[in-house]
């Protein structure tokens, strides 16, 4: 997948994208690295993968730290965002890409604590290290962003409500980031094959990903995704701060 970034288009920017130790957040990093961010690789605990990705990109010329957090325990994220304003002064773009809930043993709450007060409490720790002109870009999915009209699988539906709670959540945060000059702006997908939810559902649901493809014609790579993410951090903000990915057939307001 070609950069849709031109080259230098983000120079000196520093870019903190959570969970990008691995599929659409390891790409996003790297298209915004190649366009000239400094950015974090943040992980929870897939240390290797992205001190892997940080090096690659130092070794390419960049700038990018890889650095750990558990973005549901608050110490934790701060220590994060402590280490970026130290290295770099503050923080430009923050993405906030981490999502889970299916995974188990973490609790019955954890979707809740993950997809709705962590990307909060994500986004209120970060707000103070970015100044006016930066932007935050929430990523979910249609499944999250229409759940409240449209069906989705009964697997799916307890995640995809806490996401859609953490995006209600952060858009009533608005008005204060418009006070700050920092701009907010969501990027929701199809199903998107190659991730790990995608994957999921489909062993849960044999053919759900290939009867998705059938209805719509298509479906976004993990590449082609995170190259959208990474054009939202630089696209006009849409209207209503969405920037809607891929078909949008079967979801309605």
């Amino acid at each position: 997948m070609t950069n849709p970034l031109a080259p230098g288009s983000l120079a000196d920017k520093r870019a903190l994208v959570t969970g990008s130790s691995r599929g659409i957040g390891a790409d996003t990093v790297g298209y915004l690295a190649e366009a000239g961010a400094k950015v974090v690789v943040n992980y929870r605990n897939k240390a290797k993968r992205a001190e892997q990705i940080a090096e690659r990109i130092t070794a390419a010329g960049g700038a990018a730290l890889a650095v750990g957090a558990d973005l549901t325990d608050h110490d934790s994220v701060q220590a994060m965002v402590d280490t970026v304003v130290a290295e770099w002064g503050g923080i430009d773009l923050l993405v906030l890409n981490a999502s889970g809930g299916m995974e188990s043993g973490l609790g019955e709450d954890y979707a809740l604590r993950l997809n709705r007060d962590a990307q909060v409490d994500m986004l209120q720790t970060a707000v103070p290290h970015m100044p006016a002109g930066s932007r935050v870009v929430f990523v979910t999915s249609h499944q999250a962003h229409f759940v409240e009209t449209a069906e989705t699988m009964d697997e799916y539906v307890p995640v995809a409500k806490s996401k859609r709670a953490g995006e209600l959540a952060l858009r009533d945060l608005v008005p204060q980031l418009d006070a700050a000059g920092i701009e907010f702006v969501v990027v929701s997908g199809d199903m998107i094959e190659g991730t790990i939810t995608a994957t999921l559902l489909n062993r849960l649901n044999p053919g759900a990903i290939e009867g998705r493809r059938q209805e719509v014609g298509k479906l976004y790579s993990v590449s082609e995704f995170a190259a959208e993410i990474a054009l939202a951090a630089v696209e006009p903000i849409p209207a209503d701060h969405t920037k809607l990915v891929g078909d949008v057939s079967g979801f309605t307001r």
